[in-house]
């Protein structure tokens, strides 16, 4: 791995807590979180450090939040403290970024499908001591299996390659998120239908979300991020 990279700035992000803006010599911005974990990498990703913090470099091409940032995303309300369940974790991409973001204070639940995929994000977790992340291996589909772990949330967040997103995102805010509380959602189009048009596919989910009680406050596609991809953020209304 390379050495640490000094830039000639870092600064917050105009609208969101928890992240930042890191400029270079080249004049390039990029987002970033503060590392929770100095010295650890998740994914390979650039670690910098300026005024003593290290930060990490969040790649939008590997994270589609961040993607979602770039492309213009208004309404981010992962903050400090805050209880996250995220559902398809994967690697630990995002999450490691919402690990940073939310903080010592804050507890991110991290529900894998895939025994392998889970077996390595849950060995990065303990070798980094990301110590707000909690692996679940479970099924998103069934989140009464996992209630005995996840406690009420402040938000759901979702980013699942399966049919019926938007239900499964609902199903589990109904177990588990606050009155009042967030949901977030990466709609994979082609992982829902790939015979319809993605912008029908994306009404689909946010009319799913709607009847289901939702507030849609922002929705971006995530062009040339991610073909096929939008990233909607809603909250709980009823």
């Amino acid at each position: 791995m390379s050495s640490l990279i000094k830039p000639v700035e870092v600064r917050p992000h105009e609208k969101f807590e928890g992240i930042y803006w890191v400029k270079f010599e080249d004049g390039s911005e990029k987002l970033a979180t503060k590392n929770l974990t100095p010295g650890k990498r998740v994914y390979g990703e650039q670690l910098v450090v300026w005024e003593g913090e290290e930060y990490r470099i969040w790649n939008p091409y590997r994270s589609k939040l961040a993607a979602a940032i770039l492309k213009g995303l208004q309404v981010m309300p992962i903050k400090r403290g805050m209880k996250i369940l995220y559902l398809g974790a994967a690697s630990g991409t995002t999450s490691s970024h919402i690990s940073d973001i939310v903080g010592p204070e804050g507890v991110v639940y991290a529900v894998e499908f895939s025994p392998r995929v889970f077996r390595e994000f849950m060995e990065k977790c303990i070798d980094q001591g990301r110590t707000n992340m909690i692996p679940i291996l479970a099924d998103a589909r069934y989140p009464w299996q996992y209630r005995h772990i996840v406690e009420e949330v402040d938000l759901v967040y979702i980013d699942i390659a399966q049919p019926f997103q938007a239900k499964i995102l609902a199903d589990n805010a109904d177990f588990f998120l606050k009155s009042g509380g967030w949901v977030m959602q990466a709609i994979k189009a082609m992982s829902i239908d790939v015979t319809r048009e993605p912008s029908e596919t994306y009404k689909q989910e946010i009319e799913h979300l709607k009847q289901r009680g939702y507030e849609i406050l922002d929705q971006v596609h995530l062009e040339p991020y991610d073909v096929a991809h939008a990233f909607i953020v809603g909250k709980r209304v009823k």
